[in-house]
């Protein structure tokens, strides 16, 4: 089901826009940090922690099977807004960093060894950097990096020279948090299959704004966090294909995860609960699966046309601002505009637009990697959701006017 998309009613079931920033109306513009929650998931959280706050899988009393329902049916949510095959492939996690550290550890652990090739590339966020740093460095193997060419797309050339028998893993990302790239993600996978690797994709900064599909896709893992897709922090997926999850050890011991222990011996449980030790975010599970519904019923095909259309209007506003440059102009890209004004530190920038309640990210945004490549040392950066408007456009560029004045 799809609705008309009317940029006032949606702006309106988000209650936090409504607000005032140093005497200014709030223009939101860190959506690659986390987004904003619409006031259905808020409803549906707090209707949780009212009327069924229990725990899930242990209780024969009612309002424990209707946390159980409410917890499993939203896993049923994230299995079929990403499409995967089943259920059991869809593992809760705190969020993305969680997800790939999992993988790190159960997958890792048992399948790389001295020698061998780990994959990752230059636009990584340092989530998807140190874990395998870590692996590395405990199992004897080697990191390698795909370059990024001066646009911030992926050198394909390179990276299919890096595959070889020796390559276990290819861990990359969907779409960077730094540039707004989009990766050719099936095509990557592709790559790594012929060679025999599995690939792990970091969809935190993909699934807030396209479809995405496991089986056409066919990659082997896929992590994302909840609060980038408009629901609660503190929940997030690992997708895994269910003949890896199935061989891999837990991550974390404890309740849930097992299904007999005794002090000689502990049978894990099965999938997906082998690997949800503990009791679980049941609030964030249903506030995600609340958000899935509230995307569905907008549907990707106004969604992603409205921010395109948002993506152009902005890209030709910054790049008329003759001291500005946009660092990251791959062909095809996600609603991110990073960017450097001469003289102006981006963290001076930041400071003067939340003056003037306009809220961006400055810094190196947990990809260090990618500043050093650009020789910069940070980025200002306004990253977009469907509910932002060239309004809020036209008050960055405004707020930019305005750092350019100080700064001259």
């Amino acid at each position: 089901m799809t609705t008309t998309f009317d940029i006032n009613k949606i702006r309106d079931d988000f209650p936090i826009l409504k607000q005032r920033i140093n005497g200014n109306p709030l223009v939101y513009l860190d959506n690659g940090a986390t987004s904003q929650k619409p006031q259905s998931v808020i409803d549906a959280i707090v209707n949780y922690y009212t009327t069924t706050n229990s725990n899930v899988h242990r209780g024969v009393h009612t309002m424990s099977q209707q946390a159980t329902d409410g917890y499993e049916d939203a896993r049923s949510k994230i299995r079929q807004f990403i499409n995967a095959d089943d259920d059991k492939e869809i593992i809760y996690t705190r969020n993305t960093t969680e997800g790939i550290n999992l993988v790190a550890h159960s997958y890792g652990r048992q399948n790389v060894g001295p020698g061998d090739d780990i994959i990752v590339s230059n636009m990584e966020h340092h989530s998807n950097i140190v874990p395998w740093q870590m692996l590395c460095e405990e199992m004897g193997a080697n990191l390698l990096v795909v370059p990024i060419d001066d646009t911030g797309e992926l050198v394909m050339d390179e990276y299919e020279k890096m595959l070889s028998s020796r390559s276990k893993l290819v861990s990359i990302t969907h779409v960077s948090n730094a540039l707004g790239t989009i990766l050719p993600a099936k095509q990557i996978v592709e790559m790594a299959h012929a060679h025999g690797a599995p690939v792990l994709l970091d969809g935190a900064q993909a699934v807030p704004h396209m479809p995405v599909d496991m089986n056409e896709l066919d990659c082997d893992f896929y992590v994302f966090s909840g609060h980038k897709l408009f629901g609660p922090t503190g929940i997030g997926v690992l997708y895994g294909k269910k003949e890896y999850l199935e061989a891999m050890p837990p991550f974390l011991g404890g309740g849930e995860m097992i299904k007999s222990v005794t002090f000689e011996k502990t049978i894990y449980n099965d999938l997906p609960y082998k690997f949800e030790g503990g009791t679980p975010d049941i609030a964030g599970a249903i506030g995600l699966g609340a958000a899935i519904d509230y995307v569905n019923n907008l549907g990707f095909d106004q969604i992603t046309a409205h921010e395109d259309e948002l993506l152009r209007y902005g890209t030709e506003a910054l790049s008329a601002i003759e001291s500005l440059r946009i660092i990251g102009t791959a062909e095809h890209k996600a609603g991110i505009l990073s960017f450097v004004i001469d003289k102006a530190h981006p963290h001076d920038i930041g400071t003067i637009l939340d003056e003037q309640g306009i809220a961006v990210r400055t810094g190196h945004h947990c990809a260090q990697p990618v500043m050093a490549r650009f020789q910069i040392p940070a980025t200002a950066r306004a990253s977009l959701a469907f509910y932002n408007t060239k309004e809020d456009i036209d008050a960055l560029v405004k707020g930019i006017d305005r750092v350019l004045e100080v700064f001259g």
